[in-house]
């Protein structure tokens, strides 16, 4: 069943039985910074003149994480051209700040303070420290206390995503953080991987998320998350793993059907032999490694090139021989791959399908891509040629939410600019409905169409979050889960302004269900139930 029809059918259903029983962006009015690259701004032609409310919404829904009252009126004061220059240059994190409510709640983190080299050696060290236990009791105590660990700083991770994305005035950058995690996907259940998924995105992901492609490539060929995650680790000269190769073909960059072949999978396994991960304490010295070789190998916290793994036979990679050395030849290869028409459109196609249609058209695909090789990869400009696009424009309320999208969207609307002090019902949800953050089993990451997420059994778990919301939604405001609720323990939504402008566009149907509503939860309910609450 469309989504469409799922939504209105459950929607029917919960009606009938009526009768029986956020954070404000706070945007500052100066120009954005520049990135790190000190490139110009990239600037959008959009009409300048002044939206109406309705198509204000509209475009907050798809370019942040959901529109409210409180970004509403920021995106009315700057403008739209103004407004998305903004979000395509994001201002640094030092001059983003959060609100101090949630900024607290990351700075307070293990892992906003602690290096990953250092945790992870650390944890290293207690996990091998736990087996080591004679005693059979306190090794099983030691092993569930490493095994927290490594919860909580998931947990953590998990929990500053959420933050950012509902209350960073870089709504853009956290959109496009999310989406490189999933386009990069690792697992955190794999291994160790739990203690390092903040620092794959917090420094691999985030800063290049609307930079430049190759630097995002590269920033995780070099991430011990990707390397442990896709075995890359294990990959060594006469003992070659092809898991990432093949990946960073296939998913990462030129795509299925783009005319590489098992020969260059495998040359490009080669190619990355050696590179892998060390757990030796940074003061420990570097392998015995021959003379010719030593001034080749590289350590950079978790990050190893071992000369003594890697092949230095010829290689030759998608028709061109490989001409570099070392670790250079990894460079070598994502330059190569980075580059790639193929590259360009397979990277614009799944933007175009993230940002506007699950089958978007091939025209604005190719003018994407042509966009993408003519500023070298540039993701900012890449997406300005997506929001100038009439397509675009045309798409604005017609994608399906995926899970993530729709809680964090549902409480960006609900509660505004008040700062949740506990997202762990949030992650909840988001479990729920079967996109945990980093939990994607395969290196594809979650699916981006709407039949992933149609079903009717979906419909039904997001008409409980619908209510849990609208009619219990200030569990996300005690810190402690036996402290006492606010009263009322429900958000105001009727009386949004947001949520005022948003009645006119509703269907008929919808705004006959509101009307039946016996109380603001019930009402709270149906609204963020409603078929038109699934889309942005």
């Amino acid at each position: 069943m469309p989504a469409t029809a799922a939504a209105a059918a459950l929607f029917s259903r919960r009606r009938a039985s009526m009768a029986l029983g956020a954070c404000a962006l706070a945007l500052l009015a100066s120009c954005a910074s520049t990135p790190g690259d000190q490139r110009p701004l990239v600037t959008v032609s959009l009409p300048s003149a002044p939206l109406n409310e309705a198509t204000r919404l509209r475009w907050l829904d798809r370019v942040s994480w959901g529109a409210n009252a409180s970004s509403d009126a920021q995106l009315a004061q700057r403008g739209l051209p103004l407004w998305m220059r903004d979000q395509l240059n994001p201002r640094s994190a030092a001059a983003a700040q959060l609100p101090p409510a949630a900024q607290a709640q990351i700075d307070a983190m293990v892992i906003s303070h602690t290096p990953l080299d250092q945790l992870v050696t650390e944890l290293d060290a207690q996990r091998k420290a736990a087996d080591a236990l004679p005693d059979e009791d306190q090794k099983k105590a030691a092993r569930q206390a490493y095994q927290q660990q490594l919860n909580n700083l998931a947990r953590e991770a998990q929990t500053r995503f959420v933050l950012r994305a509902l209350y960073s005035p870089n709504q853009l950058q956290e959109q496009m953080t999310w989406f490189w995690m999933n386009h990069f996907n690792v697992n955190l259940r794999k291994d160790n991987l739990r203690a390092m998924v903040g620092d794959y995105e917090e420094n691999a992901i985030r800063p290049h998320a609307l930079g430049k492609f190759r630097d995002l490539l590269g920033a995780t060929l070099h991430h011990p998350a990707m390397l442990r995650y896709l075995d890359n680790a294990q990959n060594a000269a006469n003992r070659i793993n092809e898991n990432y190769a093949r990946e960073l073909m296939e998913l990462h960059t030129l795509g299925v059907g783009s005319g590489y072949s098992q020969a260059d999978v495998q040359e490009l396994a080669r190619v990355l032999t050696g590179v892998g991960v060390s757990m030796q304490p940074l003061d420990a010295p570097p392998p015995n490694v021959r003379p010719a070789l030593r001034a080749d190998y590289v350590r950079k916290g978790l990050f190893e090139f071992n000369p003594n793994r890697h092949d230095y036979g010829p290689k030759t990679l998608l028709g061109q021989p490989i001409q570099s050395h070392g670790l250079a030849e990894a460079d070598e290869a994502l330059d190569r791959l980075a580059r790639s028409p193929a590259t360009a459109r397979f990277v614009s196609r799944k933007l175009a399908v993230y940002f506007v249609s699950d089958d978007p058209p091939q025209a604005l695909v190719d003018r994407m891509a042509a966009a993408f090789t003519r500023s070298d990869g540039d993701i900012a400009v890449t997406l300005k040629a997506l929001f100038e696009s009439p397509e675009f424009t045309a798409s604005l309320g017609h994608k399906f939410r995926d899970p993530v999208h729709y809680v964090l969207a549902g409480v960006r609307l609900a509660y505004d600019d008040r700062v949740a002090l506990n997202v762990n019902p949030m992650l909840g949800w988001i479990n729920r409905m079967g996109e945990p953050l980093y939990g994607h089993e395969t290196p594809d990451g979650y699916p981006l169409n709407e039949a992933a997420w149609a079903s009717a059994g979906q419909m039904n778990t997001r008409f409980e979050i619908a209510r849990a919301i609208g009619a219990n939604g200030a569990v996300l405001f005690r810190a402690d889960d036996k402290a006492p609720l606010e009263k009322p323990a429900f958000p105001q939504l009727a009386e949004s302004r947001a949520v005022r402008a948003m009645q006119g566009g509703l269907s008929a149907d919808t705004r006959e269900a509101l009307a039946q509503a016996k109380n603001p939860q019930e009402w709270n309910t149906f609204l963020l139930a409603s078929p038109e609450l699934m889309r942005r």
